[in-house]
């Protein structure tokens, strides 16, 4: 392990769902400090690639490294699973992920949620968690919302309550899933602000998403991927400004209309 490695690697991924193959051999190294975006057709892969990076699905071949380190398996092809549970528990801890859906806990406040993982799962000193969370809820522009419930906060409060939760774990990189569409448009520039906001402190980032003006602003590679390969990657510049593919070309021009 190097200081010097990817924070995550990905290296000729494959994954299927019985005979549904939907990851078809994919290579994506996410360096520290770097926002690599993931954008596609639905259905292209990008959310099961997001899943594999994190371990939350099995891939079937290939390689998943973290920080230089390889994922332990065992098995191989549909019985391969991580062979490690503490490796496996080690690097998710350390990859936060924000998904679609806020998954907040409904009976529990909004420091409550924040405060959860980092003191069950980290074991961490609850006070310490405590003012770590509060700062996060602060850094994410609802801190006066510790003491409500999930109900009572806008979609795009919750979606922000969710990403105060992922960076309470202090993880050395942040997975989003789609961050912004279940929000309503105006709903959805409040959580957008807030990505473009972390992308500029210079965190590791890896994002499917389908806004492309966000894409373009905060990344530093991005992948296009189409029928579980990649089509095309390179920085935003080129990937939106210069399209090499048909693919990517038809893509862009009906995502735009």
């Amino acid at each position: 392990m190097t200081d010097q490695a990817p924070v995550i690697e990905i290296q000729n991924l494959h994954k299927s769902y019985g005979d549904l193959e939907v990851l078809k051999g994919v290579d994506i190294s996410a360096p520290a400090g770097h926002v690599v975006s993931l954008i596609g057709s639905s259905g292209s892969g990008k959310s099961t690639l997001l899943r594999c990076a994190n371990l939350l699905e099995d891939s079937q071949a290939g390689e998943v490294l973290f920080c230089g380190e390889p994922v332990i398996w065992k098995g191989a092809g549909p019985t391969r699973q991580p062979g490690d549970h503490a490796q496996m528990i080690r690097i998710r801890t350390n990859l936060s992920m924000v998904f679609q859906q806020f998954n907040l806990w409904a009976h529990m406040t909004i420091l409550q949620n924040v405060m959860e993982a980092p003191i069950t799962v980290l074991k961490r000193d609850k006070a310490e968690v405590e003012a770590s969370a509060r700062k996060y809820l602060e850094k994410v522009g609802i801190g006066d919302k510790c003491d409500v419930y999930p109900a009572q906060l806008s979609g795009g409060q919750q979606q922000r309550a969710a990403i105060a939760r992922a960076l309470c774990m202090e993880p050395k990189a942040l997975l989003f899933d789609e961050p912004t569409s279940a929000l309503d448009p105006e709903l959805e520039q409040e959580v957008v602000k807030v990505i473009k906001d972390l992308a500029a402190e210079g965190r590791t980032m890896l994002i499917v998403t389908h806004d492309m003006r966000m894409a373009a602003d905060i990344s530093d590679h991005v992948v296009f991927l189409h029928q579980g390969k990649i089509e095309e990657e390179g920085p935003p510049e080129t990937l939106f400004g210069q399209p090499k593919t048909e693919r990517l070309r038809g893509f862009l021009s009906a995502t735009v209309s």
